[in-house]
């Protein structure tokens, strides 16, 4: 019966998409580069070609995918390594990146369409990163008999998975040959409803920023900006999180936002809470002293962190709550969200440890603030927490790649 009811949704899902794409750009991308994709996938894969085929909903699972991606990379370099994504947000920052041989949209998920994507990429092995459940995907690597995996998972409670109408869902994770999960309480909930094929590996996030945070390299424009002023380093930030940022502006006080968006009417928006910021694509080029730097490109970010005197989080106010929290640890700078963080085991843990603080108000924030930078002690002793914090939960990766070796799933 939910079979059905699974068809009925991907109709629907199809037919909104079209509706919203005639006046949103994401869908409208969406459906363009689904267009036959068929015979573009067949030109990027030969019958010859040995494939790895990895899939990530969006542009963070991909971030999880990548050390695994490189270190397979590494070690079965006759492999082409295929990755699709479902969301264009994801493809968009994918498609420039030289480890993967070949990037793609998934089709919708229906039976033709999923038998003839797993015949044209033909992988010997699949590896699904964190979620993103696509049942006739899955049941055709399943059929084919095709190794699949699906790393840095996490669960909760209250997914359908583990509900008294769940058994269609959970028949998804029986398709998978082992399910590598982040901690304990997913592991529970997994055998405590008869799936036992599953382990800890902890998160590959972990690895991927360790590994950023090794590879560091200069800003230059940045470090002169800051000069010898304590700094803020805000990321992916949403309206609200630039609101409560704006009323910290002071002249000791320098404030680097790299919002969520960087889209002209989002920028402009910032520009108005902050009327003497200064892009950084202008910033050499500025006659103007400012306090406040607005990030208008992306792929900085993670590099930007390491300037910090206390970093700020965004996303904490929104519905889907905070990103990503371990960038910014990384680099042993104090963390600061917002209150919507508990669906992200890294900001809860992060909190517990002592390496975050997180706020619900302009008092909150402040009180936040003046503590940490009028206390040196504090504001170190915050800043090794999260360090430490992520250096002790690295090594996922290097699970993954031993059950891959350990069970012979791929050949050189």
């Amino acid at each position: 019966m939910l079979l059905i009811f699974y068809k009925l949704f991907i109709f629907f899902y199809r037919l909104g998409i079209a509706i919203a794409s005639l006046r949103n750009k994401k869908a409208k991308t969406w459906i363009a580069e689904r267009v036959h994709w068929e015979s573009r996938l067949t030109k990027k894969i030969t019958a010859s070609d040995k494939t790895i085929w990895m899939h990530c909903s969006s542009a963070g699972e991909f971030e999880q995918g990548k050390p695994i991606i490189e270190s397979l990379k590494r070690q079965f370099s006759d492999y082409k390594i295929v990755v699709s994504f479902f969301s264009p947000s994801g493809f968009s920052v994918a498609k420039n990146y030289a480890e993967a041989d070949v990037t793609c949209y998934l089709p919708l998920d229906t039976a033709a369409n999923a038998k003839k994507f797993v015949q044209i990429t033909h992988p010997q092995l699949v590896i699904f990163v964190k979620y993103d459940f696509w049942y006739y995907h899955l049941k055709e690597v399943a059929k084919q008999k095709i190794p699949l995996l699906l790393v840095s998972a996490a669960f909760r409670k209250e997914q359908a998975f583990f509900k008294w109408y769940g058994g269609f869902y959970r028949k998804m994770l029986g398709f998978f040959n082992w399910i590598f999960v982040q901690n304990t309480v997913s592991l529970s909930l997994l055998n405590n409803n008869g799936i036992i094929h599953c382990s800890i590996s902890g998160d590959t996030r972990f690895d991927r920023v360790q590994e950023i945070a090794n590879c560091f390299t200069e800003i230059p424009r940045i470090k002169s900006f800051i000069g010898d002023k304590e700094c803020i380093v805000a990321g992916s930030t949403w309206g609200d999180d630039e609101k409560f940022l704006s009323t910290l502006q002071t002249e000791d006080l320098k404030i680097i936002i790299a919002p969520h968006e960087i889209n002209a009417e989002h920028v402009h928006q910032i520009q108005v809470l902050f009327p003497k910021a200064v892009l950084y694509s202008e910033l050499s080029k500025a006659k103007k002293e400012t306090n406040v730097l607005i990030i208008d490109n992306v792929g900085m970010l993670s590099r930007l962190y390491n300037y910090a005197t206390i970093t700020y989080i965004g996303g904490g106010f929104t519905k889907d709550g905070v990103h990503n929290v371990l960038e910014a640890a990384v680099y042993g700078k104090p963390v600061i969200f917002g209150n919507n963080y508990q669906k992200y085991l890294e900001a809860i843990q992060l909190v517990e440890y002592g390496g975050a603080l997180t706020f619900s108000n302009e008092e909150d924030l402040k009180s936040i603030l003046t503590k940490l930078l009028s206390n040196d002690v504090l504001l170190e002793n915050t800043g090794n927490a999260a360090k430490q914090y992520v250096a002790q939960n690295t090594g996922a990766t290097g699970k993954i790649i031993s059950y891959i070796q350990e069970k012979r799933l791929l050949t050189n």
